[in-house]
């Protein structure tokens, strides 16, 4: 059975797996970066392609979509096939489809292309942690998901600054399709390095696919993600909340199969011994309620120094490096200082921090306006960068703590289930704060100070839930 009551992993440290850790987090940073990069190029594409505004909506947004579609059964496929070969598999087409986006001669074959792209990333993101999980021993895993919070937080960040370079130097007078054609190399380095380097693990008790779960999962999960897609670009049609509640009956069905599989003494898809290890399911929230927060504040700040105060790309994303750089600052004091000595009391400090510095970023946008320049900025990122970098590797590390080797996949891909519906969602709730300025000129300081209080609220609640974690989960796995 493969939900049997989670066991403390025991793990044979592989001796190249610090050069195999950096292949991999290539495509972590891959990932991000392209989740990111396009929306700069948005207006040369609209000139090169001729494409119409919902096409545009949908060459951003079909990346997350298909991503959000296909975590949860690519990382069971890991558990089942092998994470190293649904690694590659899932490198391989992302390499290929990011080509295709490079190529593309119309909006639709640029729209097929990116869904493709999130598909394959869909496959390959989950058994980035499953691999890190299996491969490292405890004492090591802790400073290794801080690596990966940190690479993933600056991927984040150098996207439209990475982007509005290449779009603006025209390398070989690609244009746009730079943004795209730039993943090729390397992931083609990265699928050389990665059949050479990373050890194949897979569960060591035999598993079956759950076809009938993978499809109620990815209807379910897909379904929700496009409603909050378009339901917030459509300003919430009466289709759209019907389709997000077409999607939680859908999802019930989904756990009510899992449970009937079980019994049946088959493989379900989602591992449910998960939800018996300490803080898992607690932590899956804190996860989706961070990430909202965190997304909810990205817009709110994208919207205000680009709309709100007419910077340019590069600029913007320039004025995001102290966030970057405190987010790795906070990512790794946590494991070398805090975690040890403090353990989740890391993370609660962490929302306390983070609160205050959202809370000074909304006093400045009340003060300022739109003369909130990059230098008076710099404090509030600062704050906010350096409590995000407390909660976010920590939060990862505690929630895989109890999490089995035979069940790091299936774990892997709900976390970043969880982290993807946050996102969507934050994004949707940012659109109902902005929604009463549509039709008129957006009061981007006003509703972005109400945002961000929100933003604060928001915080308070990760704090509250935080007591659901282990209290000091590295000292049990030592």
């Amino acid at each position: 059975m493969s939900d049997r009551p989670p066991a403390a992993p025991e793990v044979q440290a592989d001796p190249k797996r610090f050069t195999a850790l950096a292949v991999i987090l290539i495509a972590a940073f891959m990932d991000l970066l392209d989740a990111t990069i396009v929306n700069v190029a948005v207006p040369s594409i609209q000139r090169n392609l001729d494409a119409g505004y919902s096409a545009l909506q949908w060459t951003i947004a079909a990346y997350g979509l298909a991503l959000a579609v296909l975590l949860i059964t690519g990382g069971r496929l890991g558990d089942i096939y092998g994470r190293k070969r649904v690694f590659l598999v899932g490198m391989a087409a992302f390499t290929v489809s990011s080509l295709a986006c490079g190529l593309a001669g119309s909006p639709e074959t640029l729209i097929v292309a990116r869904l493709a792209a999130g598909a394959a990333a869909g496959l390959m993101i989950p058994q980035v942690l499953a691999i890190i999980h299996v491969g490292f021993p405890p004492q090591e895993i802790g400073k290794v998901i801080g690596l990966y919070g940190s690479i993933t937080g600056l991927a984040a960040v150098l996207g439209p600054v990475l982007g509005g370079f290449l779009v603006q130097i025209d390398l070989f007078g690609l244009g746009w399709r730079s943004v795209f054609l730039v993943n090729v190399p390397v992931g083609v380095f990265a699928l050389v390095a990665a059949a050479r380097l990373v050890r194949e693990s897979r569960s060591p008790v035999p598993l079956k696919a759950d076809p009938v779960g993978m499809l109620l999962a990815s209807t379910g999960v897909g379904l929700l993600t496009y409603a909050l897609i378009e339901g917030r670009a459509r300003h919430w049609p009466a289709w759209s909340i019907g389709a997000i509640a077409a999607a939680v009956v859908i999802l019930g069905v989904l756990v009510a199969h899992q449970v009937a599989r079980r019994r049946r003494g088959g493989d379900p898809l989602v591992a449910l011994g998960l939800f018996r290890a300490p803080g898992f399911a607690a932590g899956l929230l804190v996860m989706l309620i961070f990430t909202l927060v965190i997304s909810g504040f990205a817009v709110v700040w994208t919207l205000f120094m680009q709309s709100g105060m007419g910077w340019s790309p590069i600029h913007a994303g320039l004025t995001a490096l102290p966030y970057s750089f405190a987010v790795a600052v906070g990512a790794t004091v946590a494991f070398k200082s805090f975690v040890p000595r403090l353990g989740r009391r890391t993370m609660m400090i962490g929302a306390l921090v983070m609160a205050s510095g959202l809370a000074l970023f909304a006093g400045g946008m009340a003060w300022e306006g739109t003369s909130f320049n990059s230098l008076e900025q710099a404090p509030a990122l600062l704050v906010v960068g350096f409590g995000m970098g407390l909660i976010v590797a920590p939060l990862t590390n505690a929630i895989l703590s109890g999490v089995p080797p035979r069940d790091a996949g299936s774990a892997t891909g709900l976390i970043n289930t969880a982290g993807q519906l946050g996102g969507a969602i934050g994004v949707a709730l940012v659109g109902l704060v902005f929604a009463p300025a549509l039709g008129a000129p957006y009061d981007y300081p006003g509703h972005g100070q109400t945002a961000l209080w929100w933003a604060v609220a928001g915080t308070a609640v990760v704090f509250a839930l935080l007591f659901g974690l282990p209290a000091n989960w590295m000292r049990r796995q030592d």
